[in-house]
């Protein structure tokens, strides 16, 4: 039987290069609006810049980058305090997952500015100075250049792509499960602040626009217990406090803790207690000598 070979996949394809260039511009420097066939990378390695664009207006600080679209109009200002450090590269490349960094900007981590040095160091290996004039229509690549620049600098930049679109789905699921943790929270204060009614969970649905399974699933991964004996045990709790206080009997309390009757209240609580509440309340006296 002979070896299969497999393919591979090419997520992220990034065809040709403009340019990349490392700007230390001036307070103030401002751009005009261009647009062009290719997307622009536009990182801030230092202080602060204003970018104007179609899909995104606003600052950008140390650390963050925006990718403009194919064809989108854009612009820039630099800050009139610190002047900033930027790196634009301009490149082809098909994939519709680096859209979304047109939209917000991206913050990278101390690795992925690493990587993205390793992209900006070998594209000096392949494309001649200057590398800080603006408007050049054609940087000029070296004639003779090291073994497999050009291949490495491929192979670093789609990397670079591939990571950040990595990392920010990762962004994106950590916020979602921070969202559901956060609309658990609100359901265990409702139930905090309402366990003496008659809480369903279709009524938790409602308030909260989930479903039971979602609903369920969740609250037990956070809390580890179902909704409905979290409930319970909040009542029974408070059975506790109030059969200690002894201002009102086991009818009135099974009544204003939200049971049915005063059976289902007994037998709920020697399911927690161990106990019937006559035999804690005997219990609690014969402790305090009472």
């Amino acid at each position: 039987m002979e070896f299969k070979l497999k393919n591979l996949d090419s997520a992220i394809a990034v065809t040709r290069l403009a340019n990349i260039h490392y700007f230390e511009f001036t307070k103030q420097y401002h751009t005009t609006g261009d647009r062009h066939s290719f997307r622009e990378l536009v990182y801030v390695d230092n202080g602060t810049i204003y970018v104007e664009a179609e899909n995104f207006s606003g600052e950008l600080i140390k650390n963050q980058l925006i990718i403009h679209k194919n064809n989108e109009l854009h612009s820039l200002y630099c800050d009139s305090h610190i002047p900033p450090d930027v790196i634009i590269i301009g490149f082809e490349c098909e994939s519709v997952e680096l859209d979304r960094f047109s939209e917000k900007p991206a913050t990278l981590s101390s690795d992925m500015v690493r990587m993205l040095t390793e992209v900006v160091r070998e594209g000096r290996n392949v494309f001649e100075p200057p590398y800080d004039v603006p408007n050049i229509k054609d940087m000029k690549k070296k004639a003779d250049t090291l073994f497999g620049a050009d291949q490495l600098l491929k192979i670093y930049f789609e990397l670079f792509l591939i990571n950040l679109i990595r990392n920010q789905n990762e962004n994106t699921v950590k916020e979602s499960i921070l969202h559901d943790f956060k609309k658990t929270q609100e359901i265990r204060n409702y139930i905090e602040n309402n366990y003496c009614k008659n809480i369903t969970l279709d009524e938790l649905c409602f308030l909260f626009s989930t479903n039971k399974t979602t609903l369920c699933n969740h609250f037990k991964e956070s809390y580890g217990t179902t909704i409905i004996d979290y409930v319970n045990r909040k009542r029974i709790q408070q059975a506790k406090i109030k059969l200690r206080e002894g201002n009102e009997n086991i009818t009135q309390i099974s009544l204003n803790l939200g049971f049915n009757s005063i059976h289902y209240f007994s037998r709920l609580f020697k399911k927690y207690e161990n106990i019937s509440p006559t035999e804690y309340v005997a219990t609690i006296r014969s402790r305090l000598g009472i």
